[in-house]
């Protein structure tokens, strides 16, 4: 048995913890059963964004005729391109590799860990195994993986996931995709604009369902221009032969609606479709890691769902061990991950804990068009009942926005006293329009002052938040009829 002072499972986010514990003197082991830097390193946000940015290139080329430019794509080297990427990648995991493994503080395990007691793990395959470690503090930051629904015959056919999609040499003639979210809809833009047809089907009646309904119901218009995308069904089987995916889906209810009768015929009943391809590209969301990880024995506790529970300091319900990241559920992003690394090194390392703050955690998606947010959906509001205003500004109504032939708006939600409750973009570079109110969200006063007085480059693309922010809210939710003085 080896003893350490920390230990961490998993080798993203918590490899900076980590570090912060072996630059204090500590000694530290990581186990880590794939390449290193985990999920956004290697099959996630770097591969997916630099294959992303390659589509926007494209897509630019072939806009160009909007604005008097006779352009034509002479050729793309496909292969080449995800080669290249997939390349990029091995190397920057292997030269964090090369780092630990030289490290006389970091010893470095490439295996799977299984919980024997509370701060002991027991390793499974790899050249160490059946070896156990015990440590001082254990963090648990094993990640998530995709989540396979029970449809029936899944087990049965050839389909990727986003890990193996991201590694295809060529653009599927067909590619179907199950799932409504940020996955789907950033590699169906993907797929779709190297000249792969696309199906998206997703159960709710918009993509992206956890956006605002506003942003995600233009998203999902715009990108039924291109794709032919079936919100609101469900994919209820899937089958195989030469070579072909055949998906079955139907209708699905949506909340509030009565679910369809049966049998399933005559009027009324649910419209059932089937859709064939070449590829099949699951992308129905994430489940926790922690099935493998045996943590019952270590009497960490988890949720319905499996992520690990955690109180706001990111203290598991056992004693000294901690988790972080996608395992814990509370926002599965990698700069939501980091963020809770540097919450964890704090806690662990220094003397007084604090909570995490998970003030202004903004999200995008990097598909076409972009889409942004941060705080409170209007649905959110509306559901918590809370008094509120919005307003709408669209980028076509700026210099900027109208010499680049943009759509897309920005949608402040305000508070009576002007407090930013929530901001969300759909349109051009909305990742990067999202950042000045996640800054006067997290580090200003909060309110809409903050962007109205700060003075805005005429005629920048920032303009358009400036101006949403600016002018005659509309009150939202069900206050209207109150009066104010």
């Amino acid at each position: 048995m080896e003893g350490y002072d920390f230990l961490v499972i998993g080798s993203g986010s918590g490899l900076d913890v980590a570090n912060a514990a072996a630059n204090r003197g500590q000694s530290v082991a990581v186990v880590e059963k794939g390449p290193l830097g985990g999920t956004c390193l290697n099959r996630g946000c770097i591969p997916s964004k630099m294959l992303l940015y390659r589509a926007e290139v494209l897509e630019t080329i072939e806009r160009a005729d909007e604005f008097g430019i006779d352009a034509s794509v002479e050729g793309v080297e496909f292969a080449d391109i995800v080669r290249g990427v997939n390349e990029e990648v091995a190397e920057d995991a292997d030269s964090i590799e090369r780092g630990l493994s030289s490290s006389s503080r970091h010893d470095l395990y490439q295996a799977e860990a299984r919980f024997v007691d509370e701060k002991t793990v027991e390793l499974v395959a790899g050249d160490d195994q059946g070896e156990q470690l015990r440590a001082e503090t254990v963090l648990i930051a094993a990640g998530a993986r995709p989540s396979i629904p029970p449809i029936d015959g899944i087990e049965d056919v050839d389909y990727v996931t986003s890990k193996e999609a991201l590694q295809l040499e060529a653009p599927p003639e067909h590619l179907v995709v199950i799932g409504g979210g940020y996955i789907a809809a950033e590699l169906g833009h993907f797929f779709g604009t190297f000249g792969s047809d696309v199906s998206i089907v997703g159960r709710r009646p918009n993509l992206l369902p956890d956006a605002d309904e506003e942003v995600a119901a233009e998203f999902t218009e715009r990108l039924d221009d291109r794709l032919d995308v079936y919100a609101g069904y469900e994919a209820t089987a899937v089958s195989q032969s030469d070579g072909e995916i055949a998906v079955e889906a139907r209708e699905y209810p949506q909340p509030g609606e009565e679910p369809y009768p049966e049998p399933q015929s005559g009027e009324g009943a649910a419209e059932r479709v089937t859709i064939s391809g070449d590829e099949l590209l699951v992308a129905t969301g994430r489940t926790p890691n922690t099935d493998t990880l045996n943590v019952d024995a270590a009497g960490v506790e988890t949720d319905d769902a499996g992520f690990v529970e955690t109180d706001e300091y990111l203290r598991t319900t056992a004693d000294g061990v901690w988790a972080l990241g996608d395992i814990v559920g509370e926002y599965l992003l990698k700069h939501s991950a980091n963020h809770e690394a540097q919450a964890v090194a704090r806690n662990v390392l220094g003397d007084e804990p604090e909570p995490v703050d998970y003030t202004a955690m903004p999200f995008a998606v990097f598909s076409s068009p972009e889409v942004a947010g941060v705080g409170a959906t209007e649905q959110e509001l509306r559901t918590a009942d809370t008094e509120y205003a919005k307003r709408t500004y669209r980028y076509e109504d700026t210099a900027r926005g109208s010499a680049m032939k943009a759509e897309g708006f920005v949608k402040p939600l305000i508070d009576m006293e002007g407090e930013i409750l929530g901001c969300h973009i759909v349109g051009p570079e909305a990742s990067n329009l999202i950042e000045e109110v996640v800054v006067a969200m997290k580090a200003g006063s909060g309110t809409v002052r903050d962007i109205r007085e700060s003075v805005h480059i005429h005629p920048a693309l920032s303009e358009v938040v400036q101006r949403a922010f600016s002018g005659q809210f509309t009150r939202g939710g069900d206050h209207q009829h109150h009066h104010h003085h």
